[in-house]
């Protein structure tokens, strides 16, 4: 009797915890689905609105070993459209050990070679060059951040230079895929980067919260770099920014029309270590940042850094839905009675899961991504969702390494070549 006694104490505080679990992962479901919502829409210029090419840049591309698609960029950047005697192209050659620095210098690019084999990673690059970039006459007004692999939109500078002439400090351009056709990997990368854009970035911006920095096709101004440094070291030196920023009382805007194309990982073994390395530094941010958001944003009563604060653990978000997920599967055919098969509550939850895995993947297609192939990447999509749950329990248990593990890139394209890819994901 104490045995069953004990059995139906131990049911009732799963039960228990369970339920709250499940309210509290709705709860942040429809703050994430109201905040979401807001993709849908995008500001339009004022009338008659104006911005005169007055920033000037420093285009700084991050290599190593990249000799196979550097040159592509750098030709790429020397055709923007913004006057060519304000903005300049650098390329620093970390720790490269093939032709990547000759090949950016036959194409125009003023190179900078960086050796160090204790500070290694895209961070330690990027602070070594902001350092010589911040010495330099004549000041450059901004700078902006790229991989070698990247191909850029040829308006990309000028709409960086309007929105930092409207007195954003900090501004991520869109993130775009160039071989979303080349694996289902790779397809599936492009459906999550282009609801990423809407959903995540365009929605935040138009409600005033902070975007996130991206990794690559972003601007700084030479102001936030002096007035704070950049300090982002870790193997998400984004993410780690953009926190920094918030923590700052700073934000990150969005420039939806300032597209970068990136090359996707076209396996899933490339895609699995590429995104635990994200994961790892992902973890890393959340130990180190969450509280102190968090703290802000009660003691200031800020929004954004309360957003930045769930952003940050937005990974044990994804495994505690996981996990309740599969309890509640396990829990429902323990206790299966067919007569609860069609309840309101049942219904409910079904409707939720098919409007948050295909109905708002669909927003992609705003952006003129509809075809056969982008609509079959988004009925895979929840397979390649579920792969994220190992990379992210793998990611947190490793969050203390911090070896660089740098991803092969092949797909050497012209930015010509991305006209092909309009509307044919």
């Amino acid at each position: 009797m104490n045995l069953i006694n004990d059995i139906d104490v131990f049911e009732a505080i799963f039960d228990m915890i369970a339920m709250l679990n499940q309210y509290t992962l709705l709860a942040l479901s429809i703050y994430q689905l109201v905040i979401s919502a807001f993709g849908f829409l995008k500001r339009k210029d004022v009338p008659g609105e104006k911005f005169a090419p007055v920033n000037r840049f420093a285009l700084v591309v991050a290599a190593h070993n990249e000799e196979t698609v550097v040159g592509n960029i750098v030709r790429n950047l020397n055709k923007l459209k913004y006057p060519r005697d304000m903005y300049d192209i650098f390329v620093i050659a970390d720790n490269c050990e093939d032709n990547t620095a000759a090949i950016a210098r036959k194409n125009g690019a003023i190179v900078y070679e960086r050796f160090d084999n204790e500070k290694k990673g895209k961070g330690f690059a990027l602070e070594w060059m902001f350092e010589k970039l911040l010495k330099m006459r004549p000041q450059y007004d901004a700078v902006c951040i790229f991989d070698a692999d990247n191909l850029v939109s040829l308006n990309f500078l000028a709409e960086m230079n309007k929105q930092l002439s409207r007195g954003y400090e900090v501004v991520q351009g869109y993130l775009d895929s160039k071989n979303p056709k080349d694996s289902i990997v790779a397809g599936s990368y492009a459906i999550t980067y282009w609801m990423t854009n809407r959903l995540f970035q365009l929605a935040r911006y138009n409600l005033g919260l902070s975007c996130a920095v991206g990794g690559t096709g972003f601007a700084i101004s030479t102001k936030v770099l002096k007035e704070i440094g950049w300090g982002a070291t870790c193997l998400t030196e984004d993410l780690e920014f953009s926190m920094r920023l918030v923590l700052k009382g700073k934000k990150v805007y969005w420039a939806h029309d300032a597209v970068v194309y990136d090359e996707k990982p076209l396996t899933l073994k490339q895609s699995l270590r590429q995104r635990k390395r994200w994961m790892q530094g992902h973890a890393d941010c959340a130990v180190r940042y969450f509280k102190p958001l968090l703290k802000i944003a009660f003691k200031k009563r800020s929004m954004v850094a309360f957003d930045a604060a769930l952003y940050v653990i937005q990974p044990l978000i994804v495994v505690i839905c996981a996990i309740g997920m599969l309890a509640g599967v396990l829990r429902y055919l323990q206790l299966f009675d067919p007569s609860e098969l069609f309840t309101t509550k049942t219904l409910l939850s079904a409707f939720l899961l098919f409007a948050s895995t295909y109905g708002l993947s669909a927003v992609a297609f705003i952006d003129g991504k509809l075809s056969l192939k982008a609509i079959g990447y988004v009925l895979l999509l929840p397979f390649y969702n579920l792969t994220w749950v190992p990379v992210i329990i793998l990611g947190f248990k490793d969050r203390n390494k911090k070896e660089w593990m740098h991803t092969i890139h092949t797909r050497a394209m012209d930015i010509n070549d991305i006209k092909d890819l309009k509307g044919a994901a």
